[in-house]
């Protein structure tokens, strides 16, 4: 029987340790994150890396699903002749849910992935232990800017997100369809709350973004320094992350949504 149960018992060891593993090597990011303002040139450069090259792909994205939201929102409001109501029904629907959590999955797919597979590569190519044979601190060097990088860049791109949702809607409702442009943009402004929409929103894109940037680092970090090892961590990244945001959003939702 000790013997059968020595296995799971392992296993479980094995997780338990990875997890506190994983919460030093947060509470340590986060800490050497605050510090990497200190040199603003590397968060600068690390910002242009993950937030610019992932923006035409958020802003395509944002658009077409405007459109969709106006295009099948339009439908199912006719039904109750309340097509008034399209510019609110396509604001809340980006603000509070699909700005956020699109954003993020559209995050980790192209920045975080590729954080990933440059800390891999560096690792690979021995570059962090040629850090560390320096006396230079691998992640406070590498890892901190791109942390930070990643934290101001996910609530911009959500924020860019839901405006290029509202102006996708705002095209097929009201230009193509027919929708009321005064009704569309007066529903807009009269129905969405700064703080329980808009402001909630702003929390779970953050929150978010940490996930995404803990996530990629913390898996290139750690990820075998062979080609195989690589390519196999930026496949986990995708998976965590995106099991993650899903898994966080329900739980901030409940958390945001309940008393309303």
């Amino acid at each position: 029987m000790i013997r059968a149960l020595s296995v799971p018992m392992r296993w479980m060891i094995d997780r338990l340790a990875l997890v506190g593993y994983g919460t030093r090597f947060f509470l340590r990011l986060c800490g050497l994150g605050i510090a990497a303002f200190r040199r603003p040139r590397l968060v600068v450069d690390q910002i242009h890396f993950v937030g610019n090259y992932s923006l035409s792909i958020i802003l395509v994205s944002g658009l077409l699903i405007g459109f969709v939201l106006g295009l099948q929102g339009y439908y199912t409001l006719r039904r109750y002749g309340s097509e008034e109501a399209l510019g609110l029904l396509v604001t809340l629907s980006l603000v509070r849910e699909l700005g956020p959590v699109v954003t993020a999955l559209l995050f980790a797919g192209r920045a975080g992935t590729s954080l990933t597979a440059e800390v891999g590569l560096m690792k690979a190519g021995e570059q962090i232990d040629a850090m560390e044979m320096m006396a230079v601190d691998p992640v406070a060097r590498v890892l901190a800017p791109r942390f930070m990088a990643a934290l101001i860049c996910m609530p911009l791109l959500a924020g860019l997100f839901s405006a290029m949702g509202v102006l996708g809607g705002y095209i097929v409702g009201v230009e193509m369809i027919g929708v009321d442009a005064g009704a569309f943009w007066s529903q807009m402004q009269g129905g969405v709350d700064w703080i329980e929409d808009i402001g909630n929103g702003v929390v779970k894109s953050i929150v978010f973004g940490f996930t995404v940037a803990f996530v990629a680092l913390f898996v290139g970090y750690e990820a075998e320094p062979t080609p195989e090892g690589v390519a196999h961590a930026t496949t986990t990244t995708v998976v965590v992350a995106s099991l993650a945001i899903l898994g966080l959003d329900f739980i901030l939702t409940a958390l945001m949504f309940s008393s309303n």
